[in-house]
């Protein structure tokens, strides 16, 4: 049997769909659903089907080494045949972009230790090794790997080489004495402890999908150097944050982007140990010496959010993002300089009403790179590094941007005025791209000259997915801006249209809504493995995808207008947003239409269930992870400050109440009526299964058709491949069963 057919019987065999013909009865008597036939997922030449979506490469960012003539990218690719996900290392030559791939049946982490060999450490019979790979160049290719040493532990990871100071780093889980030697014995006692109970006198007792338990993150330094011909892994391993109370990288997400390295020092972000971690978010930026010694606080201690600490090359400053506000995760992050020689640190990025995501040094110290999402893309911006101030201040730099389409990450500058980076959009996965020409634009930028963009060059080194896409009929997106309630700025969004769609067709097209998560996010002209508007475009219908008040990449005022407001203005402008659409594309079929939604989407889903008469006109809903009692989430969510921040205060304050009983769902649902299917995972820890189980049995008392997706293992993502494929299937049989699709 072939897998595709054996994945479809398998989805099948679980509980049938409701007959189209059933309609909502009395509280007190819902309908029993009846069998009808099953539903096969459109699939075709040109439509990107999920399974298709899901069998793509996924390619990281590139790695350069540190001459600048290769880089590595790692590659993950799935396969539904013998349902296992396949790693290998893609090695690219700079210039004409030529690869060569390196298999990694084992997984593992792969960075470079100098510019003709590759570090990758992997974990075997808990056993976490380190093996060089050595590289040619004439022809490209790889030699055998040779096995360098051992570590005590089996959580190395998030690794970072210093060549100067021949010391590797990395993070590792540890126990409250600090060492790694004895990690291994202490976990064979907690593991026989003879019970499974957990006591805890703080909060942050779990965090995103784990209960915490005895050990928390350390960053870890040991000495790595090539003697002769062998590389050498040292003996004595430092745990720079031994007896500070400090924990870095920051869980759930913090990888190498919460610490740099530089020959003498760590710079790292950390949760101020001061502080309960769940109801604040302050973070402050430390230095330290790769001994432990002299660590020194380099942030004020009132600020809040930090992020992508980073040594410039000369190695005299640092710089980081930073959000002004503690509670705040949402704020706009400045750019700050801190000068080691002088021990000043200065904003440079005050007037930008732009939030970075991540930033670099330029190869001279002399700019800093920064990369931000704006109008819907994610681009990079150059800024020039003004000279040091006196003292503590703010200073003003013009950001240029280097690029304007697609969502790039992993920017890196390489010698000779170039840098490469992902790319990836509405119509492919992440690509390698160099950019060269970036020294004339720093030499304008310095000067004070407005850089000359046009003189640099993109140029694409990869095709992991060209075979995969082949043939594929993708819509690139096209923006479209509208009047919402937004004062001063018009509301954007993106239309994606299905293979073979054509304009004055009108009434054939199904569409549907999808609303982005956060609230404080958006749509992306990017590249997504999980709610793909191509893939939603592939199985037929004309996509929506609006970003209302609340989104991130418009300014700092049109995210912070959804606080207080979750089920107000933005709702209001996906109302405005889905008419303007609707007049616009009269190809659309008004009569099939649908809209889903995760977290805060989900939220929105069962706020324009509750309240019918804003007008939508939708046939079917999809709610995922999202909010049923905004009071109770305030209260059992991971990381309180988000809902404190959203509300204005703790949920007990009478103002706070007010306003989130004004916008709660829980208090809407006698006018729910809209067939809705209700998808929730166990170990969302976000926003807990019980929302989702309130949201599926109100609707069942109601008698509304309805349905309840649960997956045990996951959280608030669906991470695994089978059980993507899974929430796929069961959407798209959702929506066809109300709007007859197919």
């Amino acid at each position: 049997m072939h897998s595709s057919t054996f994945l479809q019987l398998s989805f099948a065999a679980q509980v049938p769909l409701y007959s189209s013909s059933i309609s909502p009865g009395p509280a007190s008597a819902p309908q029993i659903p009846q069998m009808v036939t099953d539903f096969n997922l459109g699939e075709g030449a040109n439509a990107l089907s999920p399974q298709d979506m899901l069998t793509l490469p996924r390619p990281g960012v590139p790695l350069p080494n540190d001459i600048g003539d290769l880089a590595i990218v790692p590659i993950s690719t799935h396969s539904f045949q013998d349902r296992k996900t396949h790693k290998s290392l893609s090695v690219i030559a700079l210039g004409d972009g030529h690869t060569y791939d390196i298999p990694l049946p084992d997984g593992g982490d792969a960075f470079w230790l100098d510019s003709r060999t590759i570090a990758h450490v992997v974990t075997k019979k808990d056993t976490q090794s380190l093996y060089t790979i050595p590289i040619s160049t004439s022809p490209l290719s790889s030699d055998l790997s040779s096995h360098v040493g051992s570590f005590p532990i089996t959580t190395a990871s998030a690794f970072r080489y210093s060549p100067g100071a021949q010391r590797l780093v990395f993070s590792a889980y540890v126990y409250p004495d600090g060492l790694v030697e004895t990690v291994k014995e202490q976990d064979k006692t907690y593991e026989n402890r003879g019970n499974s109970g957990l006591v805890y006198d703080e909060t942050f007792e779990r965090q995103w999908d784990t209960w915490a338990g005895p050990k928390s993150k350390a960053l870890i330094g040991v000495s790595l150097a090539k003697v002769g011909v062998k590389w050498v892994l040292g003996k004595t391993y430092v745990n720079v944050l031994k007896g500070t109370g400090l924990s870095s990288p920051v869980e759930p997400f913090g990888e190498t982007n919460d610490y740099d390295i530089s020959k003498t020092h760590v710079i790292f972000t950390a949760k101020d140990p001061k502080l309960p971690s769940a109801a604040h978010t302050r973070q402050n930026i430390y230095l330290v010496a790769h001994d432990g010694k002299g660590l020194r606080q380099l942030t004020s201690g009132i600020q809040g959010f930090t992020h992508s600490p980073v040594f410039s090359p000369s190695g005299d400053k640092v710089a980081w993002l930073e959000l002004a506000l503690d509670w705040n995760g949402t704020g706009r992050a400045k750019v700050v300089v801190y000068d080691l020689k002088e021990n000043v640190r200065f904003t440079i990025t005050e007037d930008w009403d732009r939030s970075p995501d991540s930033i670099i040094f330029s190869t001279s110290s002399a700019l800093i790179y920064a990369t931000t999402g704006d109008h819907a893309r994610i681009k990079v911006f150059a800024l020039a590094v003004p000279p040091t101030p006196p003292s503590n201040t703010t200073r003003t730099t013009q950001p240029t941007a280097l690029t304007s389409n697609g969502s790039i990450s992993g920017f890196t500058p390489i010698p000779g005025g170039r840098a490469t980076f992902a790319l990836s959009s509405l119509t492919s996965p992440n690509e390698v791209y160099e950019l060269s020409g970036l020294d004339a634009a720093e030499r304008d930028l310095l000067a004070g000259r407005k850089a000359d963009v046009k003189a640099t060059t993109v140029t694409r080194l990869t095709s992991f997915s060209s075979a995969g896409l082949q043939g594929k009929d993708l819509s690139p997106g096209k923006d479209f801006w509208f009047k919402g309630t937004a004062e001063g700025q018009d509301t954007h969004g993106y239309v994606i249209t299905p293979p073979g769609f054509e304009r004055g067709v009108n009434g054939k097209w199904p569409a549907v809504m999808l609303i982005h998560g956060g609230p404080e996010s958006a749509h992306f002209d990017q590249w997504l493995t999980w709610w793909n508007p191509s893939v939603f475009a592939s199985q037929g219908y004309v996509v929506v995808a609006i970003n209302p008040t609340g989104s991130t990449s418009f300014g700092q005022k049109f995210t912070d207008g959804v606080n207080k407001n979750w089920g107000g203005r933005p709702i209001q402008d996906l109302l405005m947003g889905w008419k303007y659409i609707l007049q616009e594309y009269p190809e659309i079929d008004q009569s099939r239409t649908v809209a889903a939604g995760a977290s805060y989407g989900g939220y929105a889903i069962n706020w324009i269930q509750g309240n019918p008469e804003l007008g939508f006109g939708f046939k079917a809903l999809v709610c995922h992870d999202g909010v049923f009692d905004i009071t109770y989430d305030a209260y059992v969510t991971d990381i309180l400050f988000f809902f404190n921040h959203e509300w204005g205060g703790r949920p007990w304050d009478p103002a706070v109440l007010e306003a989130s009983r004004k916008y709660n769902p829980a208090y809407t649902v006698a006018k729910w009526s809209t067939p809705q299917l209700t998808i929730h995972s166990s170990k969302d820890y976000r926003l807990p299964e019980s929302d989702g189980i309130a949201v599926f049995h109100a609707l069942q008392q109601r008698g509304v058709p309805s349905r309840l997706l649960i997956f045990p293992d996951e959280n608030h993502l669906v991470l695994d491949a089978g059980n993507s494929l899974k929430w796929h299937h069961e959407v798209f049989r959702w929506f066809d069963q109300f709007i007859g699709l197919s």
